[in-house]
């Protein structure tokens, strides 16, 4: 079924006697089970304002048509969302909404923030069918709760996002990379951290171990991208060193930011949040066939042999491992996401039961936090 307005969602949702499999743009693969509803019908940006760097736009625009919007007046979407269509092999367009719903982001996180940081308010549709307003932008709020960042990573658990406003920023006039080379996982992640606690301003940091290349982002004016690339490469003083001006920098993290370096591999992806200065010993633990870290040690894209249980690999650790690509049986067998702890297990319940008493969006898996 095809939704074109938050009226007919409210009323299908309303009337539902069973679990639904709320869609939009189809491209990261986590409708679930359920009846069909797709929502990419409610599209449309609604309200931009440049100068307040603010943005409103229906949940099923398209991201492709808000980044040539904000492009036209040399803004951005700060946050830098990962695209998964090169990785998970499915086609589509990506929608603001479901950019929101999954939190989704990219390397430029940790020097700006995720995807919640910059939504400023939301339009919803709950279990019940109840059009819920809050956050900026709006007129009514609901007390009590933030829906701003409850629905940011609730993958559509708690309601169906139809509307949300958002900051965007000014884009910079350059950017630049630069790499060193020869670094091994420990040396290299200690390089990013100190590159990032560093007064240079690094809006990325990465490290491929396949061709030992440690990649280190700046952004912003030319004269000053220049200045700090020149005292961050003293900084550092590795021996062997080389920049990336801006078009092969820009390529390269678009490159790691949608994990192209797995893309038509045999095996299954995972996403692993951890702490940066226990990165290279988590990467270690797990026997990857392959494996590349972001966030400056503190996400590493893991790829296994089909069907490899990572989570047992790893143990315990002070993270948690996101099953992002397997076949559908491996999904079944090991779930997407880290079990949660009993404690978030019952307030998640809770907020479940709260939202959608009907269990309308279905039994579902949740993220871990």
């Amino acid at each position: 079924m095809q939704i074109s307005s938050e009226g007919e969602l409210s009323a299908a949702v309303a009337g539902a006697t069973e679990p639904l499999s709320i869609r939009g743009g189809g491209t990261r693969d986590m409708a679930g089970a359920g009846t069909p509803l797709s929502v990419a019908g409610l599209s449309g940006i609604s309200l931009y304002e440049p100068g307040a760097l603010t943005l409103v736009a229906q949940a099923g625009t398209p991201v492709s048509l808000i980044e040539q919007t904000l492009a036209e007046r040399n803004q951005r979407l700060a946050f830098e969302p990962m695209d998964h269509r090169a990785l998970l092999g499915t086609t589509g367009e990506p929608t603001i909404g479901g950019i929101f719903a999954a939190n989704v982001g990219g390397p430029r996180r940790l020097a700006v923030g995720a995807a919640r940081d910059f939504l400023l308010g939301v339009r919803i549709v709950d279990g019940r069918g109840t059009v819920i307003k809050n956050g900026g932008r709006v007129m009514k709020n609901v007390t009590g709760y933030d829906l701003v960042k409850l629905m940011a990573g609730s993958f559509g658990r708690l309601g169906v996002l139809t509307e949300v406003s958002l900051k965007v920023l000014p884009r910079p006039e350059t950017e630049a990379t630069l790499v060193l080379d020869g670094l091994e996982d420990t040396a290299a992640v200690a390089a990013l951290c100190r590159a990032m606690g560093s007064p240079f301003e690094v809006t990325g940091a990465a490290h491929y171990p396949a061709s030992s290349q440690t990649f280190l982002r700046l952004e912003g004016f030319e004269a000053s991208v220049k200045y700090r690339l020149e005292r961050l490469r003293d900084m550092l003083a590795h021996p062997d060193t080389r920049l990336l001006e801006a078009p092969d920098s820009a390529r390269t993290w678009a490159n790691l930011r949608d994990v192209r370096p797995f893309q038509g591999l045999p095996g299954d992806v995972w996403r692993v949040s951890c702490k940066p200065s226990e990165g290279p010993e988590v990467a270690e633990r797990s026997g990857a066939e392959s494996h590349y870290f972001d966030w400056s040690g503190g996400l590493i894209w893991i790829l296994t042999r089909p069907g490899d249980d990572l989570r047992a690999r790893l143990g315990a650790f002070d993270g948690h491992a996101t099953l992002i690509r397997a076949d559908e049986i491996t999904k079944l067998r090991l779930g997407r996401f880290q079990p949660e702890k009993p404690g978030v297990a019952r307030l998640a319940a809770g907020l479940r039961a709260k939202f959608d008493p009907k269990n309308i969006f279905g039994p579902g898996e949740r993220a871990a936090s």
